[in-house]
């Protein structure tokens, strides 16, 4: 069928083209004869689209629009038509060629040399020929993907890629967040519970009243830091004021925490999905805690705003900048954004600022 297609156009570009052509080397009516020969070479090209979804089974979404890039298809396809129609034209008359060696060798006019030698030489064009019908059926269908878009089946496709590839990157981040909390509380917590055993082991064997009481109100103020930091803790792991108040509140216990003044522009009027809420909130919590620790920032701002079905979450600090988008605790971030379909960017250049922008969908 596009071989029989192709001579059309061939045609149209001759007589169509013939006639528009003077109108189109002229400068004032160029605009409206290419108008009028993209217009007709439209028709053509739906005609091209037709032939894919009937008998590729092709279904590109959404309709062209009639423009250059029309015109360009459609003669690379004509060009492309052509040579198939060539191809396909030898591809018969070997058919005829060996129909006419199978009579001869029924009446014994072909030995067996020049038989094995036709058979050889058949053998090799034949491949020639098939190859070259696979190449144009894949030109043919490169072009239609480049005029038209990608087809639902390889959206499709992309569409598994993307989601393995976000299951692959929030397994990773999982695995990122448990080893972080058993650093921390191997690290941290742990140790501060040792700390507070020996003090309190200490006091028990006090010689004085006053040793004693100096041991108990040393192990009083290790066991006061020891529960903020599992506070500190509980709250990387997950922060219960999303539950019980809100990302409003969440993202103000963070502030609070904070060494670095935060400036804070949260604008949202609405619920929001729970993860979208608890993602929206790491965004946060890790970008303020990298800049606070390694980008010596002396101010942070926060910005949540929601446009339309996506919620946009800023955050941007005066630090020294050179964040490492491939690190751990960026990727982590970017693993659990893209699980959410969102998107992650990082922004950071030497000498600062690093900004950190995650767009997250609500539907």
């Amino acid at each position: 069928m596009g071989c029989l297609t192709a001579p059309a156009a061939l045609g149209y570009f001759g007589t169509v083209g013939a006639v528009l052509g003077p109108f189109l080397l002229w400068p004032r009516t160029r605009a409206r004869a290419l108008a009028a020969l993209t217009a007709r070479a439209h028709r053509l090209a739906l005609l091209e689209r037709r032939r894919r979804s009937v008998f590729f089974l092709d279904r590109f979404p959404g309709r062209p629009v009639p423009g250059p890039r029309m015109l360009r298809y459609l003669a690379t396809r004509t060009c492309a038509g052509l040579l198939t129609g060539v191809v396909v034209g030898l591809l018969g008359f070997g058919a005829v060629l060996v129909g006419l060696l199978i009579a001869a060798l029924a009446r014994g006019t072909v030995g067996w040399r020049e038989l094995l030698t036709q058979v050889l030489l058949g053998g090799v064009l034949l491949f020639l020929d098939v190859q070259g019908l696979f190449s144009l059926a894949a030109l043919d269908a490169r072009l239609a993907r480049e005029c038209f878009g990608p087809s639902e089946r390889e959206l499709l496709q992309r569409r598994i890629d993307e989601l393995a590839s976000s299951r692959a990157a929030v397994l990773r981040a999982v695995d990122t967040e448990r080893r972080r909390i058993e650093r921390d509380l191997h690290d941290g917590v742990q140790q501060r519970v040792v700390a507070l055993a020996m003090l309190l082991g200490r006091a028990r064997r006090g010689r004085t009243p006053e040793q004693a009481d100096a041991l108990l109100e040393q192990a009083h103020r290790e066991s006061q830091e020891l529960l903020t930091e599992l506070r500190e803790v509980a709250w990387r792991v997950y922060p219960t004021a999303l539950d019980s108040l809100g990302l409003r509140e969440a993202l103000a216990g963070v502030a609070e925490r904070c060494a670095v003044p935060i400036r804070m522009d949260f604008a949202l009027a609405g619920p929001l999905p729970a993860p979208v809420e608890a993602a929206a909130y790491f965004v946060v919590s890790e970008a303020v805690t990298n800049a606070a620790k390694h980008a010596s920032a002396t101010r942070i701002a926060v910005r949540v705003r929601r446009h339309g079905a996506v919620l946009a979450v800023g955050v941007e600090d005066d630090g020294v900048g050179g964040a490492d988008p491939a690190g751990s605790g960026l990727t982590g971030l970017r693993g659990r954004v893209d699980a959410l379909d969102g998107r992650l960017h990082v922004h950071s250049p030497a000498g600062g600022p690093t900004t950190i922008t995650a767009e997250l969908p609500c539907a």
